[in-house]
């Protein structure tokens, strides 16, 4: 059964002004510098922040810009969203919904890059966020090593990138980053957004993947160690491991590991690269 007082908030923010004449009126127009494409369609912004699942504990937003999405968050009955955005005008932007919101919507004026979010707010704790292409996976790498503080992750990406996280061996887009995260979690691609949902219009489809942690990584493994071996092998991953591995005894590692030198990087699995990891980490000194 639903809390009263979300009935209340729901009506409260249908009364607020409708986004886009919001961001027309304060002139808060998308900067490519800040990788911004505002989604206005509360219909999708609402199918995104219920594919996540119930929003009980902490909801993190990246980027929330004029609120699209966190207006979504709030009216499927999130509990506490915690909004961090960089951008100086979206605080005016946003101040309407915040007082509407009260306690249930934080704002912070940081940079996601360097703010520590696994340590907001209470669990259980999950990120929903549009991110901005062009720091999207460096997030999503920085947020796995601290994978296990969020029960979900659900994140939208450019469509090439959703393939490389969700790719599986033998896959033409199955990568490093595929691997790091798949160690971690399990990942599948939602749905796709088209362009035409977005102002400005990127010009790629993008896509809702949703990142479920696990409890514990699927094999024991060094995170360093496997982010150096992996970084070594795509990095030229159409060479076969012996060459690409070459400058770190790769010969040895494979032959260690039980693996053919002559396959490449796109055919091993998660488990293969573990025990790569591993025995480059026992070899001595991580130099990559």
């Amino acid at each position: 059964m639903n809390d009263p007082a979300d009935g209340d908030l729901t009506a409260r923010i249908d009364a607020l002004p409708p986004l886009r004449l919001l961001v027309e009126s304060m002139d808060m127009r998308a900067r490519k510098s800040l990788g911004q494409n505002f989604l206005f369609d509360l219909n999708l912004t609402r199918k995104i922040a219920r594919s996540a699942g119930a929003l009980t504990g902490t909801t993190i937003e990246i980027g929330p810009g004029p609120g699209g999405l966190t207006r979504a968050l709030l009216l499927e009955h999130a509990a506490h969203v915690i909004a961090i955005e960089k951008d100086r005008r979206a605080s005016a932007v946003l101040s309407s919904l915040s007082a509407t919101a009260g306690d249930r919507l934080t704002l912070i004026e940081a940079d996601a890059l360097t703010s520590p979010i696994w340590e907001l707010g209470t669990a259980p704790r999950r990120i929903i966020a549009n991110l901005p292409y062009n720091i999207a996976t460096t997030l999503l790498i920085q947020w796995l090593e601290h994978a296990s503080c969020f029960d979900s992750m659900t994140l939208m990406f450019q469509r090439e990138v959703a393939e490389r996280i969700t790719a599986r061996p033998g896959e033409a887009a199955y990568g490093r980053l595929s691997v790091l995260t798949r160690w971690l979690a399990d990942a599948e691609i939602l749905f796709d957004v088209p362009a035409s949902a977005f102002v400005p219009p990127p010009k790629i489809t993008s896509s809702i993947v949703q990142i479920v942690p696990l409890a514990h990584p699927r094999y024991p493994c060094s995170q360093q160690a496997l982010e150096c071996i992996t970084r070594t092998a795509f990095g030229q991953r159409r060479k076969m491991l012996r060459s690409s591995l070459k400058k770190i005894n790769g010969d040895q590692l494979l032959a260690a590991a039980g693996i053919a030198p002559e396959s490449r990087p796109q055919d091993i699995d998660i488990e293969g690269f573990c025990k790569l990891a591993n025995l480059y980490e026992t070899a001595g000194k991580i130099v990559c």
